[in-house]
């Protein structure tokens, strides 16, 4: 599929040749990425990008005064990356907590947070690349979002069901907006020149409290038709379950099964691919030349398939299994 490029993306290119500094240059490939259609075609042209700022925010970060200004960048693990975002003492530490191993530190108080926290939160067989931020107060809140958020796959809004949702919601918008970052609608609507659509879902918290229950219905009658939505309680677990599938489907990928012809396949090492993808993207997961050697495929998989041959554009499901001959 043709990538079909705008012309302000080659205004955009043209800035980044010429672009002197590592902040400079990061710049204009993030602008690039916004301009970028996204769709199959361009999914190789959007990693490679991605791969470029993630180099060159490396660099900046050597620098104190570079990094200010570059941003933070939080390399990805895993099969995919959700950031956590949202106002103090929502309990962003606390689901950290309950759903990885990580360790923060958790109170009462604001601002405990003040540096992005890692995390692999498992689901099923596959591990999930969970990082908790400093609450949007945090003055130094605006420079760790401008790169970090533009690489996640998912921004979770969490929010907390002690008080309206809509002031938070709103606060947390307004908060990206700032670094060009607008929520990727539904209806797929223009964005303003230079802004970066990013799928985001909202998280209720304190699901527990009193009163709770009330609050979220009236969030859900506002927001639902624009967001994925779900209330959970990181302080005695309710809907975490819940959440880690939510996560799981809003990322968009399946997961794609190899075997060796005679053998069984191994069922708890997945090859992960998005959403759509084919027997060919497939192969060329595997290896980047394995594709160009492979005669045919054998596929199995929900029903649709029992060991047959497979075209090379057939579209993969969640949990198919392939077997490729070269």
């Amino acid at each position: 599929m043709p990538a079909n490029l705008p012309p302000q993306y080659f205004e955009a290119e043209k800035q980044y040749r010429m672009a002197k500094g590592p902040e400079d240059k990061i710049e204009a490939l993030q602008l690039m990425l916004a301009i970028m259609p996204r769709h199959k075609g361009t999914d190789k042209l959007h990693a490679g990008l991605r791969r470029k700022i993630a180099k060159l925010s490396s660099e900046a970060e050597k620098k104190s005064a570079t990094a200010r200004r570059a941003g933070f960048y939080v390399a990805r693990e895993g099969a995919g990356q959700v950031i956590l975002l949202g106002p103090t003492n929502t309990g962003k530490s606390q689901l950290l907590t309950m759903l990885t191993e990580a360790t923060p530190e958790i109170a009462a108080y604001p601002f405990t947070s003040t540096r992005p926290l890692l995390g692999m939160m498992r689901f099923e067989n596959i591990q999930i690349q969970l990082v908790d931020t400093p609450p949007i107060e945090y003055r130094e809140a605006q420079t760790l979002l401008n790169n970090a958020f533009r690489g996640a796959d998912i921004i979770a809004i969490v929010v907390s069901l002690e008080i309206d949702v809509g002031g938070q919601v709103e606060r947390v918008l307004q908060s990206l907006r700032q670094v060009r970052i607008e929520h990727l609608l539904p209806d797929d609507r223009d964005l303003p020149l230079g802004a970066y659509a990013k799928k985001m879902l909202i998280v209720g918290n304190k699901k527990d409290l009193p009163g709770s229950d009330g609050i979220w219905q009236h969030a859900v009658k506002r927001y639902s038709t624009s967001f994925p939505m779900i209330a959970v309680s990181a302080q005695d677990g309710t809907g975490l379950e819940e959440f880690k599938r939510k996560i799981f489907q809003e990322i968009d990928i399946i997961r794609v099964y190899t075997k060796v012809p005679g053998e069984k396949a191994d069922l708890t090492d997945p090859v992960i691919l998005r959403s759509g993808s084919n027997v060919m993207d497939a192969a060329e997961s595997i290896h980047k030349d394995f594709q160009a050697k492979l005669k045919y495929a054998v596929a199995w998989g929900a029903g649709k398939f029992n060991g047959q041959r497979v075209s090379r554009n057939q579209v993969l499901q969640d949990g198919d299994i392939v077997e490729f001959h070269i």
